[in-house]
């Protein structure tokens, strides 16, 4: 199979889908890789070392997506990438359709076979693939929501984890999967005072037996989400429901109870935000905007950020449903690997993944009927 590495255009965006070790690991197995000039560079891979690994290289995205069968990319694709979709083309990325109903139009009007690393789930609902961008994001929101809460980025000038004598800052963390844990970890190492909210009760003993009680535990529901907003210094949104828009648990009258210049980071915003004045999406460039005196940290790509070790997490973890595709083909492959084929999005002008089809307001084919 001949795979494609564009380069990222969404804006600042460092990773890449593929390091020069997973493209040695193609090779050997006999496929061609095409990577696009300066695709790695953000997060510190050269031309050379892909060429030292077997790949040619190319000037044009429209060289690398003109002849490629499998395109892997980080994100989704934008607009100006959408002329360069082709029927029964692969396309394997984070793809976020929920709150891009255009894009999902596009893949099914160019019948793209496409396959988003954020559904894939195993039988026990983990999602592999989204795991340690979540793992980044998580421990980022942290990292991120205390530089905020510095006076001079107009913040409320508060220590995240105080000073004998001085109480630390609060932390409220909505959610409890992978973000919120992470966050939680970052938080209490930081010394903040952590409350987390989960609505899933085996979820919120795992928590408490975890973190030895070192935070506190609250059940997910409109009356102490309020209660938690009204008192937080640092506002975390970690919920996620795989393929569908994420629920708007933080209403604008919530965030009008909330501290002069508290901080709001929303890990969700990718999946439309878990809170309802998150009503864009920022960049790195410029990060944040302020309603109500609260300070809304909204980057739709925080990995982006740290963008070595962001890419590293990543392919560790692509790499062998990379190598699968690659080696079986789509339909042997989605045959073989249940896990696989709740990541197909779109196939043969269908949407097949029915959180998304509902999300976007599009009819729903299984996928199973369409192999």
């Amino acid at each position: 199979m001949i795979i494609g590495v564009p380069k990222e255009i969404k804006n600042q965006e460092n990773r890449v889908a593929l390091t020069p070790a997973g493209c040695s690991m193609l090779q050997e197995q006999g496929h061609a890789v095409i990577v696009q000039h300066g695709a790695g560079e953000g997060s510190g891979f050269s031309d050379e070392e892909y060429a030292a690994a077997g790949a040619e290289l190319a000037a044009q995205p429209a060289d690398v997506w003109g002849r490629a069968e499998m395109i892997i990319k980080v994100k989704e694709p934008l607009p100006e990438e959408y002329n360069y979709f082709r029927s029964q083309q692969i396309l394997f990325t984070y793809l976020h359709l929920a709150a891009a109903p255009e894009l999902a139009q596009a893949l099914a009007d160019r019948q793209v076979t496409a396959i988003a690393y954020e559904t894939i789930q195993m039988p026990n609902g983990s999602l592999p693939l989204l795991t340690p961008m979540s793992e980044v994001a998580g421990r980022m929101s942290v990292q991120e929501g205390a530089k905020y809460l510095e006076a001079f980025q107009g913040g409320r000038g508060v220590l995240l984890g105080g000073v004998p004598g001085v109480p630390p800052a609060e932390v409220i963390i909505i959610g409890g999967g992978i973000v919120g844990t992470n966050a939680a970890k970052m938080a209490l190492g930081l010394g903040a005072d952590v409350v987390v909210l989960e609505k899933n009760g085996d979820r919120i003993r795992y928590l408490d037996d975890v973190f030895q009680g070192r935070l506190r535990t609250l059940m997910s529901n409109p009356h102490n989400i309020a209660n938690a907003v009204r008192k937080a210094d640092l506002l975390i949104g970690a919920v996620l429901v795989p393929g569908a828009r994420a629920p708007r648990l933080v209403t604008e009258e919530m965030v009008k109870t909330m501290k002069k210049g508290a901080v709001i980071v929303d890990v969700a915003v990718d999946q439309g935000g878990s809170i309802a004045t998150i009503d864009r999406t920022t960049t790195h460039e410029n990060p944040i905007y302020e309603k109500h005196g609260v300070i809304h940290y909204a980057v739709g790509n925080m990995p982006g950020a740290v963008p070595r070790t962001s890419t590293l997490a990543l392919t560790n973890v692509t790499i062998d449903y990379v190598m699968q595709l690659a080696a079986k083909g789509f339909n042997e492959s989605v045959k073989a690997n249940a896990s696989l084929a709740l990541g197909v999005n779109s196939y043969k002008g269908a949407l097949t993944h029915p959180q998304v089809a509902d999300a976007v307001g599009m009819p729903y084919t299984p996928i199973a009927s369409l192999l």
